[in-house]
């Protein structure tokens, strides 16, 4: 009776995986993601019309709902719009703490401290750990029968980097190994060596001044992110203290152009008193009209630049009980006090290089190319490493014996080795350096550039300040003038010498010699606190510390 042939199920057992392996080779192959794009992968996707067409405005669309009528039985009374009254203190002290742009510039720091710890972590010890299994199945040949091979090799090791730029390695591997011959003397065996390896340069990325460069760079940048915001800070401080005096100027504005129309509603009066009487021409009262007229335009431009002036203000304040469309008027508690200032624009100018936070950015970036130029140096010499290891060693057919022989000590191992690599011209390595020390001479050039442009805008704001100061003396004095002529014109007209627009012509002369005292003594005030952003500070006696954002996500927290 034939037997049939015996069927290798073991071989059947793989085939699975194998189908599984092929399956996942076609899926990546390309041309397998073609409804990429479309959302299939869960990415965002915008529609094509919202990104390729411009659509058209239709205003109409926007329009407010006209006004409600009140009843005609009862009486309308107009409520003062609610207001809330600042001082440039407390508008300072809001800025700090709800602006946007400073709060969007607050998390830089934050972000550049996370590039220190992660060049940091180039010193952490890796684990590293491996499992191998190995089926291999070889042909009869040469008289020597079909024969089967396992092995199985777990691994596991510690890598330390180490400061001087080695790594100094623990290392435990251990290897099974099962095989089916024609001899049956020895099949299986096991082999363990635990050891200990390090690699050390000696020449080229040697030393903690190489290894740790990358960290070192990151720490100045950090430091420059720093300076950067404190530079922001000003910023926006000197921004609020702008608007706040730019909003007193065009609130002192209104002010000025509803004395105009004041004035001009006077004038009407009197034109028409003086044509009953028959003193002047009944033309003057047209001539009266039209002035009227023309200051109450002048008033509606004045109060669209206190609502602008305003608006300005809250959205740096950024207050949650003053938003932009809210109708809360803004009230100054301060005024300014224009007192000559007689400044020495060299004793500003070395200040402004001492404190200004361009110069201390370019001085941690020249650090930071001279130290690039040092690492750059190291680059030049020849990688010269050596290699040493130290095991022991196990080797038997069963594995207890196979460890008790590595423990043991009793078949020690060593190994040493030296590596030398040296790229012949190694015109890459000087292309670096020349490369590193053109950049180094780049920054000090560009830091005398900005010592020129700072010493320049010290002595600009100088001159400004001055002339700021004379032109509220000149316009002081040209206001009172033109007081002066309006009163004559005034006494003029009563006594029937001069027409109305004489008299409106004075009056207008008079608002505009008043709103460009207002003007010069505003720019003044803001004079002053350009000089102070000149020098890297900022006007008021309190002093200002910032803190980053995000410092708990620093943490790590």
């Amino acid at each position: 009776m034939n037997k049939s042939p015996r069927r290798d199920t073991s071989r059947d057992s793989h085939r699975p995986v194998i189908a599984l392996l092929l399956a996942s080779i076609l899926f990546a192959m390309p041309g397998c993601v073609d409804h990429f794009g479309t959302g299939g992968t869960g990415e965002l996707v915008v529609p094509q019309p919202q990104l390729h067409e411009v659509d058209r405005a239709d205003l109409n669309q926007y329009a407010a709902p006209p006004p409600q009528s009140q009843p005609a039985t009862r009486p309308v009374v107009a409520l003062p719009p609610p207001a809330v009254s600042l001082s440039i203190e407390e508008c300072r002290a809001s800025a700090l703490a709800n602006n946007l742009d400073l709060g969007v510039e607050l998390f830089n720091p934050s972000i550049a401290h996370t590039q220190i710890t992660q060049e940091e972590a180039a010193f952490e010890a890796v684990f590293n750990g491996s499992a191998i299994y190995a089926l291999n199945r070889f042909p009869s040949a040469g008289g020597v029968p079909a024969f089967t091979q396992r092995n199985i090799t777990p691994d596991a090791n510690i890598a330390i980097p180490l400061e001087t730029g080695g790594t100094l390695k623990l290392d435990a591997p251990f290897q099974s190994f099962q095989g089916t011959y024609v001899s049956q003397a020895l099949n299986s065996y096991y082999t363990f060596a635990p050891n200990i390896s390090l690699s050390q340069p000696l020449l080229r990325g040697f030393g903690f001044d190489v290894t740790a460069q990358a960290i070192r760079v990151a720490f100045y940048q950090y430091q420059q992110v720093q300076a950067r915001t404190k530079l922001e800070v000003i910023r926006v401080l000197a921004e609020t203290d702008r608007a706040y005096w730019r909003l007193y100027a065009s609130r002192r504005q209104l002010a000025v152009r509803q004395q105009q129309l004041d004035l001009a509603v006077k004038q009407l009066d009197r034109a028409q008193r003086q044509a009953r009487v028959g003193i002047i021409a009944a033309v003057d009262i047209v001539r009266a009209e039209s002035g009227v007229a023309d200051a109450e335009e002048q008033i509606i431009t004045a109060e669209n630049a206190v609502r602008q002036r305003e608006r300005d203000l809250k959205r740096i304040l950024n207050r949650p009980d003053l938003g932009m469309d809210m109708p809360v008027q803004i009230l100054l508690r301060n005024d300014p006090n224009p007192v000559q200032m007689h400044l020495d624009a060299g004793r500003l100018a070395n200040a402004a290089l001492s404190q200004r936070m361009e110069m201390l950015d370019i001085e941690l970036q020249i650090v930071t190319e001279t130290a690039n130029v040092r690492v750059a140096r190291n680059q030049l010499l020849p990688l010269l490493a050596v290699q040493y290891t130290y095991g022991h060693n196990g080797y038997s057919n069963t594995v207890s014996q196979t460890f008790d022989q590595a423990w043991g000590r009793n078949y020690e191992g060593h190994t040493v080795g030296l590596t030398l690599e040296f790229p012949i011209g190694n015109e890459a390595a000087k292309s670096q350096l020349r490369q590193a020390m053109l950049r180094r001479l780049q920054q000090l050039a560009t830091k005398e550039q900005r010592k020129q442009q700072i010493c320049q805008e010290i002595f600009d704001t100088t001159d400004t300040l001055n002339t700021d100061w004379k032109h509220i003396l000149a316009a002081h004095k040209r206001a009172v003038l033109a007081q002066r002529v309006m009163d004559v014109e005034n006494h003029q007209f009563d006594i029937g010498l001069r027409t109305s627009t004489e008299v409106l012509d004075a009056q207008a002369k008079f608002a505009d010699a008043e709103s460009s005292e207002i003007a010069a003594v505003t720019d003044y005030q803001i004079a002053q606190v350009d000089i102070a952003v000149a020098t890297g500070t900022v006007l008021g006696a309190s002093h200002v510390h910032w803190e980053a954002a995000g410092k708990d996500a620093e943490r790590g927290q």
